[in-house]
């Protein structure tokens, strides 16, 4: 029952915040996402990590006639991702409290994004994932485009029609499946999984194709990206923080439990192109970071370079890669949700995002200098950061697959840190200039948001095996599907 309380408890609040008053409303949605975190602690503690199958589930009967079930649970790659969602949502919410502008109705869609987000984790069931990742897109829509940026109408409507459209191949290879299941129809998961290995290659092809354009536009990789930047920049802070540090690893996670089990045979065939595109995404992205003069478009595009590396692992569908993408899931949405806080810091006392109108913050914020510093090192993958964890793994993983592709993606350590320092030199480093020279330093509530961040670059960089050990019964069990495959291959 704790899954469900976890999906449940913050649907229920977010109605209930519509109800109170702006002080309240604010202080209620902080209560529930630490008690969300709580919960999610609790699981950790409590998770078995050598099971390979789901725990803490629930199957409840919905639509019996269509064979549809309200199943949900939690595995080794479920856990961490629910983790990452809940350790976040406080941050993101705390992040928001200074500000008297933020109505009860903004903070309601925070709560439902949470809940949808947690369902998307943990779903079960082909129908149930479905709705939850359409519910998640109408929350983040219009926190984007009611306290978007300018020319937010256009910006959101365009990531709008991306997602929706990417939804609606889901939702037709989901129905095609449902149609090849055995006996009675189901969308259980299982059932979806041996009716997708039972189709024949062109079949597999098929859904394969459907499935990943749909994941490929949310992650997003290349050449689907084309929406993620300007929505990124248009955002308002907690939007940004929702869609890079959370929203963006739904795609990462369908790859992971709803295409590489379900069509093997079009995974092993055409998974090298979609290493091939997520590498290409890799060095386009940060070639186009480097050159950026937009503080938070510069972040919006490293996003872009990170997942890119992640969703390359990931196709080399072996131990290494797999486990080195869940590890580097967490990093990122710590990371990248510190880097956007950090940008937003600056433009609230400086009104700029330009790199050229900055630096010399560092003489006058040290503070803020040195988290910035913390945090861009986990960005870079410097060794005892959570990002190294993560980025070794995974192109050691490409390196073993293809020498050339992991020799190309491994530029990503090469131009992060070029456009990473570039940046810590233009915006903290050199003397302090009129727009800069009264900037403050971090105040409490900004601390209490970002120490944390540090802390847990820090930590997870220096001791990893806790996170690694409980993805990894789930990781192996995912991969013990090409075992057989590879035999009948070969």
């Amino acid at each position: 029952m704790l899954t469900v309380l976890l999906i449940f408890l913050p649907l229920l609040a977010s109605a209930t915040v519509l109800l109170v008053k702006q002080p309240l409303s604010k202080f209620l949605a902080f209560v529930v996402a630490l008690a969300e975190l709580v919960i999610s602690i609790i699981m950790a503690f409590g998770f078995d990590k050598t099971q390979t199958a789901a725990q803490f589930s629930v199957h409840w009967q919905w639509i019996s006639s269509l064979g549809v079930n309200f199943s949900v649970g939690i595995d080794g790659i479920s856990m961490l991702l629910v983790l990452l969602t809940t350790v976040l949502m406080p941050g993101i919410i705390l992040s928001s409290l200074n500000n008297t502008t933020k109505p009860p109705s903004f903070y309601a869609l925070m709560l439902l994004m949470q809940s949808a987000l947690i369902g998307v984790f943990t779903a079960m069931d082909g129908f149930l994932f479905y709705i939850f990742w359409e519910v998640a897109l109408i929350p983040v829509y219009f926190i984007c485009l009611v306290w978007g940026g300018e020319n937010r109408g256009r910006i959101t409507l365009k990531f709008f029609i991306y997602t929706l459209t990417g939804s609606l191949f889901m939702l037709v290879a989901l129905i095609f499946l449902y149609f090849h299941t055995a006996g009675k129809h189901s969308f259980d998961i299982q059932s979806l999984y041996l009716a997708g290995r039972g189709l024949g290659e062109s079949q597999q092809v098929f859904v394969f194709c459907a499935f990943f354009l749909a994941f490929a536009i949310k992650m997003p990789v290349f050449p689907f990206h084309t929406w993620q930047p300007d929505t990124y920049t248009v955002a308002p802070l907690q939007g940004t923080m929702l869609l890079s540090a959370i929203m963006l690893k739904m795609g990462i996670y369908g790859v992971i439990r709803w295409l590489i089990p379900v069509v093997p045979v079009a995974v092993n065939k055409w998974g090298e192109v979609a290493m091939i595109l997520a590498v290409i995404g890799i060095v386009y992205a940060s070639c186009i970071a480097i050159v950026q003069k937009d503080f938070k478009r510069l972040i919006a595009y490293s996003s872009i370079a990170h997942v890119g590396l992640i969703a390359a692992g990931l196709f080399t569908l072996n131990r290494i890669g797999m486990q080195g993408a869940m590890i580097q899931m967490l990093s990122h949405g710590i990371v990248v949700f510190g880097m956007f806080y950090i940008v937003e810091i600056i433009f609230e006392r400086t009104k700029t995002r330009d790199l050229s109108q900055l630096g010399g913050i560092r003489n006058v914020a040290p503070l803020l200098s040195s988290v910035f510093i913390v945090i861009m090192l986990g960005s870079v993958a410097l060794p005892l950061t959570s990002g190294f964890i993560g980025e070794f793994l995974l192109i050691n993983s490409l390196v073993q697959y293809q020498v050339w592709i992991g020799a190309v993606a491994g530029l990503t350590i090469i131009l992060g840190a070029v456009y990473m320092l570039r940046t810590f030199q233009k915006v903290m480093s050199g003397e302090s200039n009129p727009v800069t020279a009264l900037v403050p330093d971090l105040n409490y509530h900004e601390r209490l948001v970002l120490y944390p961040v540090v802390i847990l670059v820090l930590v997870i960089g220096v001791y990893p095996g806790p996170l690694l050990n409980i993805s990894e019964a789930a990781v192996n069990n995912l991969l013990s599907i090409y075992s057989d495959l590879s035999a009948s291959v070969k």
